[in-house]
């Protein structure tokens, strides 16, 4: 799984289970958050959060 219920992100890339801090790229809009993250093994993480007004 990308996101835990933590919120603590994990690569996905087959047999990678770093840990991802902070993302390299964060866009923001009224729809919610999207975070791209690089691993150290190459793979990107990309994320996506709605806001509240959107659920």
């Amino acid at each position: 799984m990308i996101q835990d219920l933590c919120g603590e992100n994990t690569c996905d890339a087959d047999g990678c289970e770093r840990g991802l801090t902070e993302p390299q790229l964060v866009f923001d809009t009224d729809a919610g958050r999207r975070a791209a993250y690089e691993c150290a093994c190459g793979a990107v993480t990309v994320t996506v959060v709605r806001s509240e007004s959107t659920r």
